[in-house]
């Protein structure tokens, strides 16, 4: 494997603006830039200012900085890692950063909530499992698409759909609170009913908790250009640039013609099969049992 860029960072664990998202505390992000190949990441929006995001760096001293930081929470809560880059990316097998760091929050009595499309994430089951008996602990892995045809272009680099179930399958049967983040749906391409119901049915299999859904995309500046040009590329000849600049134009949010519908069978799907979809419920699912003494509940 190649070496690693390292980047200065003065802090890691930073408080969120908001608990909306998952009742979560803290954020934290010890690598930039991703590898998976997704053409429609957000974090390739020109407001983040990640150039080359394809490229791979580690924030320098990360383990250092995250100790430093947990030590001088007053309040303990869920830290949520993933926002920005997968922090099971391919260097992660080697560095071990993201285990490490989930060992500190482990030893100072955080909670975790992890975002990933890496069935790498097994690894640490050890280590949630550890966190699991004094704080909260959420695994939501993404998975847009059951078709590993259609992934295979809008995700090209990243582990398949049928790996990413057999992760949620495998962790669940640890013990481990896991789900699904379906999003994006891309408009004109993942937004079709029966390829919805079937990952449903897949997660069901699986043994999903959760899935939380978003049935279309955002887009801004950078990003919206990036992701029409490789919407040509891995789809020539069938007009979705001109179809989607028809619809949204320059508009950041562009739910799927479907969404309606899509969500009322999604949901009543979800209800058939006993898994959770709205983000209330999902959050009082996961931090049941963990009491005030222990953290600041959302």
């Amino acid at each position: 494997m190649d070496s690693i860029e390292r980047i200065p960072a003065k802090t890691l664990v930073t408080s969120t603006k908001s608990r909306e998202w998952f009742g979560t505390e803290y954020n934290m992000n010890i690598y930039k830039g991703c590898c998976h190949g997704c053409i429609y990441c957000d974090s390739r929006s020109d407001c983040y200012r990640v150039t080359d995001f394809q490229r791979v760096r580690v924030k320098e001293n990360c383990l250092e900085i995250i100790r430093n930081d947990l030590r001088r929470k007053v309040k303990r809560g869920v830290v949520a890692t993933g926002a920005m880059s997968d922090p099971y990316n391919p260097f992660e097998k080697e560095l071990q950063l993201t285990r490490k760091a989930l060992m500190l929050i482990d030893a100072y009595s955080f909670g975790a909530a992890i975002a990933t499309k890496s069935d790498l994430v097994l690894r640490d089951a050890d280590i949630l499992r550890d966190i699991a008996g004094h704080s909260p602990v959420i695994v939501k892995i993404t998975i847009t698409t059951p078709r590993q045809d259609l992934a295979l272009k809008v995700e090209p680099q990243a582990p398949s759909p049928q790996r990413r179930f057999d992760a949620i399958k495998a962790l669940t049967g640890a013990g481990i609170y896991t789900g699904i983040l379906l999003m994006p749906v891309l408009p004109f391409i993942e937004d079709r009913e029966e390829d919805i119901l079937e990952l449903v049915e897949q997660a069901c299999q699986a043994g999903a908790r959760f899935i939380y859904p978003f049935f279309g995309m955002t887009t801004r500046p950078g990003q919206r250009e990036y992701y029409l040009e490789k919407l040509e590329e891995a789809f020539p000849g069938q007009g979705l640039e001109e179809k989607h600049l028809s619809r949204y134009g320059s508009r950041y949010y562009c739910p799927s013609p479907r969404e309606k519908k899509l969500w009322q069978s999604f949901e009543a799907a979800c209800r058939e099969r006993g898994i959770l979809c709205r983000m209330r419920d999902i959050v009082r699912s996961y931090r049941q049992g963990y009491g005030m003494e222990q953290l600041s509940l959302f």
